[in-house]
């Protein structure tokens, strides 16, 4: 096979450099700066549905060298309620789940009603409108309420048939420094803490902010009305 010769090399190269550079710096933006990611499962139902694509600032907390991830800044820590994405410690595999626990918290659930600091946590049915996301099936099977945090409150559902298990109790935990409980807001079917256990902070690649559109695998494909550019809570 005869190899280019270095004309060849050189005219390929002013030909294609912008090209490359405009590569080079769109995958360092997403790297470093925001990135959109698909959501494959409903594991964050109803805050985060099948087939969005969500928004993720990576400036949230830190600044990490492009593509390698090491931290060269940090100023701010995920705060309870933040919707976060990292790795999983298990898989690698990219996860979206929400902040429950931070350092120095104590942490308990009894049937899926948390505890925290000695408080438990206070829980109220949603409104109709705010439930409509979901389709016919999730909605006559499962229970959708919102949960209040110390300073916050969101959605979260559990299943209305389903008796308590494993995922649906936990005793009393103290979050170590460098460490955090996540949670997936469907209860009853995401992997999270109670499975693949906390999570360090060094793992935390951002937070997700907002859904930027919405597709529905269950009718086409077609975009899911009024879940445009939705801002996360």
């Amino acid at each position: 096979m005869k190899r280019p010769n270095k004309e060849t090399m050189i005219e390929w190269w002013k030909e294609w450099r912008l090209f490359l550079l405009f590569v080079l710096l769109l995958f360092s933006f997403r790297s470093t700066v925001a990135d959109w990611s698909h959501v494959p499962t409903g594991s964050m139902k109803p805050t985060i549905m099948e087939g969005d694509r969500i928004l993720v600032d990576k400036l949230a907390y830190d600044l990490r060298f492009p593509f390698l991830h090491w931290r060269l800044n940090t100023w701010a820590d995920p705060e309870r309620g933040d919707i976060v994405v990292f790795p999983s410690p298990e898989t690698e595999e990219l996860y979206v789940k929400r902040v429950i626990g931070i350092p120095g918290d104590t942490i308990s659930m009894v049937d899926n009603r948390l505890i925290i600091n000695n408080k438990p946590l206070q829980y109220k049915l949603a409104e109709a409108d705010l439930v409509k996301v979901l389709n016919d099936d999730d909605q006559n099977n499962f229970t959708v309420v919102e949960e209040a945090l110390p300073g916050s409150y969101h959605l979260m559902m559990v299943s209305s048939n389903r008796y308590a298990t494993r995922a649906s109790n936990f005793p009393k935990k103290l979050i170590p420094d460098g460490s955090y409980l996540v949670l997936g807001d469907n209860r009853d079917s995401s992997k999270d803490s109670r499975f693949i256990g906390l999570i360090d902070r060094e793992r935390i690649r951002g937070r997700a902010t907002k859904v930027i559109i919405s597709l529905n695998s269950e009718d086409y494909w077609l975009p899911r009305e009024k879940r445009y550019f939705i801002q996360l809570k």
